[in-house]
């Protein structure tokens, strides 16, 4: 499939997919369907790239599936003028999603060489509103804190305490929470400095590579 052969794939992503399953938020139907997800997969998966599942994209890592990442971004509610962290770049995608969707986006990536390779092809795409930063994700990016949202594409027993403290008063964040065999996709509202917890899907992600003992899955 040629590069410029993917707006039926892409279209059908996002009627059966998306909104066939209850994705209601325009924003983000019309960001995945500007973004080029093909753009961020090996050239031998490309003919996959739209389909509804994980494509593996190195050093064991995985991009979503579509359906995941849109359930992730309609929760939270971005409205475009947001200050975003994103947590686990992998192939950049989400990232991109986010800055199609936010203000300022910044991305911590564990592993150097997917933090390069997202790099490479954010800039390549055009998105001059992300800056991506090699480092554990589970601590954030304090220095650039607070942020009106947080997004997590990898899973931990409990969400990184670091993650809430960073959060702003009144804003949101999305994240996998429990072991491989029983995560949820949980999003979190910081109320007067409290989490108030909603459950919104079964999930199931890689885990979060972190140097806290805590949030290593046993």
């Amino acid at each position: 499939m040629r590069v410029d052969d993917f707006s039926g794939p892409r279209e059908h992503m996002l009627s059966a997919q998306l909104r066939a399953r209850g994705i209601r938020d325009e924003r983000v139907l019309a960001a995945m369907a500007r973004v080029p997800r093909h753009e961020f997969v090996a050239e031998e998966l490309r003919s996959h790239a739209y389909e509804d599942h994980p494509i593996p994209i190195g050093k064991g890592q995985t991009l979503s599936q579509p359906y995941i990442v849109a359930v992730m971004l309609q929760a939270l509610a971005l409205d475009g003028s947001e200050r975003v962290l994103d947590i686990g770049t992998g192939s950049g995608y989400q990232t991109a999603l986010l800055a199609e969707l936010a203000g300022e986006v910044f991305s911590v990536e564990r592993l150097a060489s997917l933090a390069h390779s997202a790099q490479e092809i954010l800039h390549r795409l055009g998105y001059p509103n992300i800056t991506v930063v090699t480092g554990d994700g589970s601590r954030g990016l304090p220095e650039r804190a607070p942020f009106d949202a947080i997004i997590v594409a990898a899973a931990a027993p409990r969400v990184p305490p670091a993650l809430f403290v960073q959060l702003r008063e009144g804003g949101r964040m999305v994240a996998p929470v429990g072991p491989a065999y029983a995560q949820r996709l949980e999003m979190i509202e910081k109320q007067n400095g409290h989490a108030l917890v909603t459950n919104l899907e079964k999930c199931r992600f890689v885990p979060l590579i972190s140097d806290e003992d805590s949030l290593r899955e046993k």
